[in-house]
């Protein structure tokens, strides 16, 4: 069954974001969506004309991981805009920073510490599904660097396409952006 984009059209309008970046980063999303269909179907293929044993087969496996999380990390990332970034300290999701980071601004130190670092990426709130513990993470490319067993809480897109049409260099205004947009309530819908 072939994958859908999303349709985040509410996220226009949105403060911070103009409606140029916003819609890049659409089409950037619509080829992850893309690209994810095609190399399924070529897989598919290469499966029943016997061609798996082959270097061809290989790289598509590869590229699989590449195309299908840089979907489904922008899905993430889209899901949770469109709030009023408001926290409400009250929330379950409140209280688990609390007890993993000491405070909710404690958190923030460190998801904003690691959205700024240099490179390219997402910073990620993770969830350890065995123990039930958030920390935050940074990872390099779409396809590395995933904790085994973890669920993506909140995802926050650090590549130069998600900022630098309206932000320039300037990484930390667009995190600000972030934060004043995030919906909270969605975020917390993935708390296990």
């Amino acid at each position: 069954m072939a994958y859908s984009a999303k349709d985040y059209a509410r996220l226009i309008g949105m403060a911070g974001f103009s409606e140029a970046l916003l819609n890049n980063h659409f089409t950037l999303y619509q080829g992850y969506v893309n690209n994810t269909n095609k190399v399924q179907d070529t897989l598919k293929k290469m499966l029943k004309e016997e061609k798996a044993a082959t270097p061809e087969f290989a790289e598509l496996k590869r590229r699989l991981g590449w195309e299908f999380n840089g979907m489904r990390l922008h899905e993430y990332y889209f899901d949770a805009l469109g709030g009023n970034g408001v926290v409400d300290v009250n929330s379950r999701l409140a209280r688990k920073k609390i007890e993993d980071f000491g405070s909710i601004e404690e958190w923030q130190k460190d998801f904003r510490a690691t959205g700024v670092m240099r490179g390219i990426g997402w910073t990620v709130l993770y969830q350890d599904n065995v123990n039930g513990r958030l920390f935050n993470c940074w990872i390099n490319e779409h396809d590395e660097g995933h904790p085994a067993g973890c669920m993506p809480i909140l995802v926050m897109d650090v590549f130069e396409h998600a900022f630098m049409l309206d932000y320039g260099l300037k990484r930390a205004d667009y995190i600000e952006a972030f934060f004043k947009n995030i919906d909270w309530k969605a975020v917390e819908a993935r708390l296990k």
